[in-house]
């Protein structure tokens, strides 16, 4: 399927965080004239049936009829796959907290976590996580998203009972020493200003999603907004701590040259004194129907324009979902896919051109992104990519399209759950992310079935945010004035018999790294 866009930040052990989106992605919006007011609209305009892979009657997994669950008596569930092609075990331990959970004043603690939890307990000290663990032939990992917080492990099965010992200390007895904890705000201030904050490609993602989301949770940062990361108290973490890091909160997923009974003894001595907590208040707001354009312009220094496009989507659990997945991958997965062929190799518009989902509880966005030419045209880029959505939605997807998206669905899901890994991963966000009571909600297709136009027909709207170039008058040794070099115009309010989209832009041209010392955000609405 489509890589995700949904905000997923990690230490990779090295301290730096990965991009929030995918190299090169920036993001285009649609005006209120064009010609189809977006993938819904498309959709709406068409009577094209989208041909998508079977999930109800899809192939039998290899060994998956061997995976076995259990719930201990304080909440925490063990799911356990039994692969016995190599004596390794990749542990991936489950969260339900991402930036979803947090409020103002404490956003990016869910990420500051996964730091703190390699940062040492009551029993060790910080460091002996990872020197226990690597001594005994183990590796680690962790990523934190909107929604979930995951902590992942790989070792021999030879030290099994070792790694149950570890996660079982730092699900009980985390530490909050003070001198550690200021020493990793250090560590995520200092990614915030290289992945976000010096970075436009991760200022335009924070940005759009902010201006997207007005009232649901999903407008946080997952990196968190800069003055609560300086401002968490000891008292935030062990409240956080308590309440999202307890067993009733998590699910374990173990796979591997294990048995699920050996796996279960273990997780019972190890981690079933661990007391239950107050199940989590839920998050319960809804985002309310967008009543009209919204677009941000950002002033910014960059090498290149950047354009992107995104749509409210639905839920990762809900079937539309997967027709919006085959959609972008018709118009912007890979090569040989619509916009590639016409921005980039025909019309060279672009240099880079795609598209990406979001994957969460609740319903995210949808995403087409564009890197223009240095000294191209960004208005011209818009305009061939709404001419192929117009396109698409006239004569609906090609018969050899459908079969292509289906091809590359097979290709991503079976090398997906090639290795242990990456069956934990599945088994995840299938019973996390997805909510699903089925072993693996992406099974591979071995049909195809009818899906009706009507199941995305969904009334979303339409907003767009911009990062314009900046032209400085005075030399770069002095304080610069900056000015736009380009009006911002109001676009007319889109009709409100018509179901309109979320779309952002990004257009800005000098230094990727700069920022201009006098750059400036103005908010539109209307």
């Amino acid at each position: 399927m489509q890589p995700t866009c949904t905000p997923v930040i990690g230490p990779d052990r090295s301290g730096r965080a990965p991009s929030a989106l995918p190299a090169g992605l920036a993001v285009t919006p649609a005006k209120s004239s064009r010609p189809a007011a977006g993938l819904v609209s498309l959709l709406l305009a068409t009577a094209t049936i989208f041909l998508l892979p079977s999930v109800g009657n899809a192939q039998a997994l290899p060994g998956a009829a061997e995976i076995s669950s259990r719930t201990l008596a304080n909440g925490l569930k063990i799911v356990v796959w039994p692969d016995h092609d190599i004596p390794n075990v990749a542990m991936y331990t489950w969260y339900r907290v991402g930036s979803r959970n947090e409020r103002p004043g404490i956003t990016g603690i869910s990420h500051f976590f996964e730091h703190m939890m390699f940062n040492g307990t009551s029993t060790r000290p910080p460091g002996e996580f990872d020197r226990v663990m690597e001594a005994n032939g183990g590796a680690n990992n962790a990523y934190t998203s909107q929604d979930v917080t995951v902590y992942q492990n790989w070792f021999p099965n030879t030290a099994t009972a070792l790694i149950f010992d570890l996660e079982s200390d730092r699900m009980r007895n985390l530490d909050f020493d003070p001198k550690v904890v200021e020493s990793e705000r250090g560590v995520v201030y200092s990614e915030r200003r290289s992945s976000v904050d010096n970075d436009n490609f991760g200022t335009l993602f924070e940005q759009i999603t902010a201006t997207a989301f007005v009232a649901h949770p999903y407008q946080i940062p997952t990196i968190g907004w800069p003055s609560d990361i300086e401002r968490w108290k000891v008292d935030d973490l062990r409240a956080y701590y308590q309440k999202y890091y307890a067993p009733n909160n998590a699910v374990m997923f173990v796979v591997g040259d294990v048995e699920p009974q050996a796996v279960f003894q273990l997780a019972e001595s190890r981690l079933g004194g661990i007391k239950t907590q107050p199940a989590p208040e839920p998050v319960t707001t809804l985002e309310p129907a967008q009543l009209g354009e919204r677009r941000l312009i950002i002033r910014r220094e960059a090498q290149t324009p950047l354009l992107a496009m995104a749509w409210h989507a639905p839920a990762a659990k809900e079937r539309a979902h997967l027709a919006l997945e085959v959609l972008l991958a018709i118009l912007g997965g890979g090569e040989s896919s619509r916009l590639h062929q016409r921005l980039v190799e025909k019309d060279q518009a672009a240099v880079q051109i795609g598209t990406a989902m979001d994957e969460g509880f609740d319903p995210g966005l949808a995403w087409i992104y564009a890197v223009v030419p240095p000294q191209g045209d960004p208005a011209r880029t818009e305009r061939l990519i709404d001419e192929e959505i117009g396109r698409i939605a006239r004569d609906g997807p090609l018969p050899e399209e459908l079969a292509k998206a289906r091809n590359n669905a097979l290709v991503s899901f079976w090398s997906g759950i090639a290795t242990i890994s990456g069956k934990a991963q599945a088994l995840g966000s299938s019973r996390c992310s997805m909510a699903t009571t089925e072993n693996c909600s992406r099974r591979p297709p071995s049909t195809t079935q009818l899906l009706p136009p009507k199941c995305v027909m969904q009334p979303y709207r339409y907003c767009a945010v911009t990062i314009a170039p900046s032209v400085c008058s005075s030399p770069r040794t002095s304080l610069r004035r900056c000015r736009p070099a380009s009006e911002v115009r109001d676009e007319a309010a889109p009709d409100s018999r018509r179901p309109r989209v979320v779309l952002g832009t990004v257009r800005a041209r000098g230094s990727r790294s700069g920022s201009c010392p006098c750059a400036e955000s103005s908010f539109t609405a209307v």
